[in-house]
């Protein structure tokens, strides 16, 4: 088994599962071959991108600070919608239904095919069953109860994106996996057998059936080991149909990438665009919730369009922001800018060209959330809908 070796031993202690594979042979050198790779490692587009903080001290006060700590959990249990396996056994009327598990993961029923995105049934995002970030609510159906998949498609190999208790399930399964260049090697290391892999560069398509997915590109970085090689890609995706088309952003800060990805596959019926998990600390690979409605903006060629479905946000505690921020933002940036916002509970079934789960579910079990941009009058404090605190609007 491979290991690490400690350096005043000499001896390889075991390397965790969970880091999965780094590749090689073949795959590393169709990797030094991409036009996105150079000096050693994946580039992003733009140039490169602050994945850590420059200096840890405000970082560490905001985790400390015992107010901002409690404001990062929900007050109450999050209501998760009961859904059935008749709800998914049923096809869409309209051809196209997004069911939002919680974080990133979404199944896409679209054009009589079923595409499931990003999906982490695992109870943490961590290389370790005892320690990490752990769910704020429970998976709203089991793995199992989703029925056939023809195609999972992956973003990127951190552990909220790519799980291995769910990638080990649904390796026992006939379905399909979409992934960057490079993330092969994990799924493979899992037991996915090679001929069931589509591993793409950026731009690169693959067919499913009556679909066409896309590889695009995305602003992030990599990495699931202590040694950060930087050598699998990251990505967005477009999936379309012969009658819809869908995007998911995946992990990315926003960048004039958006209004070319549009350009070239939009306009899209929907988008699940990341709007969680981001901070002042690392702006340049997450976005807030002003930066996710300006990239689904550039999506749609610059004006309101489709519907935008917000991700990446509810389920895990990854940044100093409040819990339910993501969702109260998102309300107020979309409703500026008149774009159509679906707000589901976690396993809530919609189809976007039907009535919209638009309730502010996060609520009644939310901490208040402050509004710092908006005037005092606008800010008054409402029954269901509390106001706090002096927070800046950053990141």
């Amino acid at each position: 088994m491979a290991g690490f070796r400690s350096p005043s031993s000499g001896l390889r202690a075991p390397r965790p599962e969970a880091f999965g594979a780094d590749p090689s042979g073949e795959r590393m050198a169709r990797i030094r071959r991409s036009p996105h790779f150079a000096n050693g490692v994946f580039q992003n587009p733009g140039g490169a991108a602050r994945t850590r903080p420059s200096s840890s001290t405000g970082l560490v006060k905001s985790y400390l600070d015992r107010e901002a700590r409690v404001r990062r959990a929900p007050a109450g249990t999050i209501p998760v919608h009961p859904t059935t396996v008749a709800d998914l056994a049923r096809p869409p009327a309209t051809g196209l239904r997004l069911t939002w598990a919680g974080h990133s993961s979404v199944l896409a029923e679209i054009d009589g095919q079923r595409v499931l995105f990003d999906p982490v049934w695992g109870e943490r995002c961590s290389p370790f069953s005892f320690a990490g970030p752990k769910r704020l609510h429970p998976v709203p159906v089991p793995l199992a109860a989703l029925g056939p998949v023809d195609v999972v498609v992956i973003s990127h190999d951190h552990y909220d994106h790519l799980d291995l208790p769910t990638i080990k399930a649904l390796a026992g399964t006939d379905t399909l996996f979409a992934v960057p260049l490079g993330v092969g090697a994990h799924l493979e290391h899992w037991g996915v057998p090679a001929d069931r892999l589509r591993e793409l560069d950026w731009h690169e398509e693959a067919k499913v059936g009556g679909l066409t997915l896309t590889a695009t590109p995305a602003r992030h970085f990599c990495g699931r080991a202590l040694r950060n090689t930087q050598h699998t890609l990251w990505a967005s995706w477009v999936v379309a149909g012969p009658e819809h088309r869908v995007y998911h952003s995946g992990d990315t800060g926003y960048f004039d990438g958006f209004q070319d990805i549009g350009a070239a596959h939009g306009p899209f019926d929907a988008t699940m665009i990341q709007v969680g998990a981001y901070a002042e600390f690392w702006p340049d690979i997450h976005m807030t919730p002003q930066e996710g409605v300006r990239a689904h903006l550039d999506l749609m060629g610059g004006h309101p369009g489709g519907i935008l479905l917000p991700i990446h946000w509810g389920t895990f505690n990854l940044a100093p922001h409040a819990w339910a921020e993501p969702g109260e933002w998102m309300k107020d940036a979309a409703e500026e800018a008149g774009q159509a916002v679906a707000f589901p509970r976690p396993g809530e079934p919609f189809e976007p060209a039907g009535a919209l789960p638009t309730d502010p579910w996060w609520r009644p079990v939310s901490q208040p959330i402050a509004h710092p941009w908006r005037r005092p009058r606008q800010a008054e404090v409402v029954a269901d809908e509390p106001r706090s605190g002096d927070l800046d609007l950053a990141g």
